[in-house]
């Protein structure tokens, strides 16, 4: 690659840019597109879905955010379930596939940089609990600790929990989830949540076990 072809890349970041900017960038090239496919080839630029792709860390000098990444990829969403309770250290398994929340229609990506599935949430609903993290790259939205549990359980399907108790046994036996984070939660998102949400029984039984510690 060119000189002029790294001045024109590096200032873009890690931050993922669409296809129109990057025709603009490079718009005294005969086919912006061509050369656009070209910085693909040669590992340059990686491609995350149609037209929307991610500057190569050598010449961004930053990292590539998997997190940061699921915001641009489909939206408006917020990183949540397993990967922001993963994130939060509420849980210990490794969770391979980032999931998102989104108002918009359920959806799924496999991408270079890793799979990618966003569930769909009533708009109200997706309003509340949401945090701006900041990373190294850039900020993202991430879902609270309350608010990633509270996904997790609204949309978890076939789940019956009769009581406190059992739910106080599916978050330790089932998902092995720190209970001391789980004793720290703010009462307020949940409260929110189960205004705004569906499974309001659900999430009234996990605000109780918050309330009893």
């Amino acid at each position: 690659m060119n000189n002029s072809d790294w001045e024109k890349l590096e200032p873009l970041g890690g931050i993922p840019v669409d296809a129109a900017l990057l025709k603009t960038i490079f718009s005294d090239h005969a086919s912006p597109s061509n050369k656009i496919e070209e910085l693909c080839r040669k590992g340059l630029l990686t491609r995350v879905r149609r037209g929307l792709y991610t500057v190569a860390p050598k010449i961004s000098h930053k990292p590539i955010e998997r997190l940061l990444v699921a915001n641009h990829l489909y939206g408006p969403s917020y990183v949540s379930f397993e990967t922001a309770m993963e994130f939060h250290g509420m849980i210990p398994e490794r969770v391979f596939t980032v999931v998102s929340s989104t108002p918009r229609r359920t959806k799924r990506y496999s991408t270079e940089l890793g799979r990618y599935q966003y569930n769909h949430v009533p708009p109200e609903y997706f309003r509340v609990g949401i945090k701006l993290e900041s990373s190294e790259t850039g900020n993202y939205m991430i879902a609270s600790p309350e608010k990633a549990l509270c996904d997790y359980l609204m949309l978890l399907s076939n789940l019956r929990i009769q009581s406190t108790q059992s739910m106080r046994a599916f978050l330790e036996d089932f998902l092995r989830i720190d209970m001391d984070i789980v004793a720290s939660f703010d009462t307020h998102i949940i409260r929110a949540c189960i205004e705004t949400g569906r499974k309001k029984i659900t999430l009234t039984q996990l605000l109780e076990v918050v309330q009893n510690g």
